[in-house]
């Protein structure tokens, strides 16, 4: 029988039409809870030939393990940096992704963390929570300079955002959509050492790539104002762990609001979890009712399309054609 591994835990546990949608293929359906180490990955491959993933380790070793068998690899998402990209396209196995399903509650949750951070709410609410009526004075966003680092789907809903909230956004990315910029009052800024300079509020939104991994260290964050806030809900690795848990500490930093960590879950010592200026969520940024059932459903919309042959939603290597695999 056909087997297909989940990895996934958020698509695992909300409920929608993408498990009437799995169920109704017929094929046996194998859950692990994720997001899975290389050891833990190389255990549960090798006896699959569908693989719906969300941030597992799944290496070379990983692909050779699963290989002849799996034919279609799933992400649900968009990050693939923990995906071996090029071994998938050597082998021949498509690789399938879901753009356009969680840019709204990304974006959501970054003015949550912003304003979170701005308005002292846990030092508030564990205040009142515990019996107390300790209060500390905020800032507005009315009038703040924010510097957008990734101008792609997320990137332009933060910027309505922030438009929303009377404030004057900055963006910058190597590929420029004029007309959106020009709708919603988008400065263009050519070089990231002429925004940091400008804003109060730094928010990532850019992929994880060798010239973006540790974008954010001591020589960057020296560029920014020194009372700044950065954001990330993006990829813990953009910025350089030790180095923001400096700024962070010696006041270089005002604040740093992130959905994401380099090591995940974080081990009891990290140095992002235990500082009152860093406000650190379990990468549930995506995590919406509305945004899983959106990205599960386009995850096995793409599984069972390339797996009967037919052209899925989005391919991050569309040179690897898809091939029927089940009738």
């Amino acid at each position: 029988m056909t087997r297909i591994l989940v990895t996934t835990t958020s698509f695992q546990d909300t409920p929608g039409e993408h498990h009437q949608a799995l169920a109704d293929t017929g094929w046996e359906i194998v859950t692990a809870r994720g997001p899975l180490s290389e050891a833990d990955t190389l255990v549960a491959v090798g006896e699959i030939d569908g693989y719906i993933c969300g941030d597992d380790a799944i290496t070379r070793a990983v692909l050779e393990k699963a290989r002849p068998r799996l034919r279609v690899l799933s992400k649900y998402g968009i990050g693939v940096d923990k995906i071996d990209v090029a071994g998938c396209t050597e082998m021949g196995l498509p690789l399938l992704f879901t753009p356009g399903v969680n840019h709204t509650t990304v974006a959501e949750h970054t003015f949550l963390l912003l304003l979170a951070l701005e308005k002292h709410l846990l030092l508030h609410a564990d205040s009142t929570r515990s019996g107390g009526w300790k209060r500390q004075t905020g800032r507005e966003l009315l009038g703040k300079t924010i510097g957008i680092v990734g101008m792609g789907r997320i990137g332009k809903e933060v910027a309505k955002r922030a438009v929303a909230f009377g404030m004057k956004p900055l963006g910058y990315d190597l590929y420029w959509d004029e007309a959106f910029a020009s709708d919603y009052g988008v400065e263009r800024v050519e070089g990231l050492d002429d925004l940091f300079p400008r804003v109060d509020y730094l928010s990532l939104h850019t992929n994880l790539t060798p010239e973006t991994r540790d974008l954010i260290r001591a020589e960057t964050i020296a560029k920014l104002k020194p009372d700044a806030i950065v954001l990330n809900c993006a990829r813990g690795e953009i910025v350089h762990t030790a180095d923001i848990a400096a700024a962070l500490a010696d006041g270089r930093l005002r604040g740093y609001g992130t959905d994401v960590l380099d090591a995940e879950p974080p081990a009891a010592d990290h140095p992002l979890t235990h500082l009152s200026n860093c406000l650190v969520t379990p990468h549930i940024g995506s995590r919406t009712l509305e945004s899983v059932q959106r990205q599960a459903m386009a995850a096995v919309t793409n599984l069972i399309r390339a797996m009967q042959g037919e052209p899925p939603l989005a391919q991050v290597n569309p040179e690897v054609a898809v091939q029927r695999v089940v009738s």
